[in-house]
């Protein structure tokens, strides 16, 4: 009874994204956070909200097909430019650096995620503010450039909420969530 209970948990979790994925597959309008075009698919959009004239946005992209594509440009009408970043340790100190491009293997998700790969978005035109929306357009070598909305989190947030408690216990404090 417990194997048919623990199956029954995981399969309801994975309903939501399998459910997103074929809305997007049939032609359905994105929902906020995802988007496809061809075999790619651009999903947990996120974005922290400023409080400076720069920010950071995050996304997962996903390669169903069975070629390789490279994500080569961002776009957005937020940020005077948006680049492609990366960080990394240099003798003990973290420093960032412009990328050309990130590749997109088939069935390797290409992961952007604080202290690693990320979007830079350089003299934001206005703040991004908790709550709201920020819209990408990223550009494919191959598949060619789609948008995806992008929900605006708070300054010190890890990535969206992944369901109840936030998916980030080890983020949380007593009495609330830090971000």
């Amino acid at each position: 009874m417990k194997t048919l209970i623990a199956l029954l948990v995981a399969v309801s979790a994975l309903l939501p994204a399998a459910a997103r994925a074929e809305h997007a597959k049939r032609g359905g309008a994105a929902m906020p956070g995802m988007a496809r075009i061809g075999a790619l698919v651009v999903e947990r959009a996120w974005a922290r909200s400023s409080l400076t004239g720069n920010g950071a946005a995050y996304v997962t992209v996903r390669n169903t097909g069975t070629a390789m594509d490279r994500l080569v440009g961002i776009r957005t009408p937020v940020a005077a430019r948006a680049e492609l970043h990366t960080h990394s340790m240099d003798k003990g100190i973290m420093r960032m650096r412009q990328l050309s491009a990130i590749e997109i293997h088939p069935g390797a998700p290409a992961v952007m995620r604080p202290g690693g790969n990320h979007i830079m978005l350089i003299g934001l035109t206005s703040r991004l503010r908790k709550g709201g929306m920020v819209a990408l357009t990223l550009v494919f070598e191959k598949a060619g450039a789609v948008t995806v909305q992008a929900r605006i989190l708070g300054p010190g947030a890890r990535g969206p909420a992944a369901g109840p408690g936030g998916g980030h216990k080890q983020h949380q404090k007593k009495g609330g969530h830090t971000d």
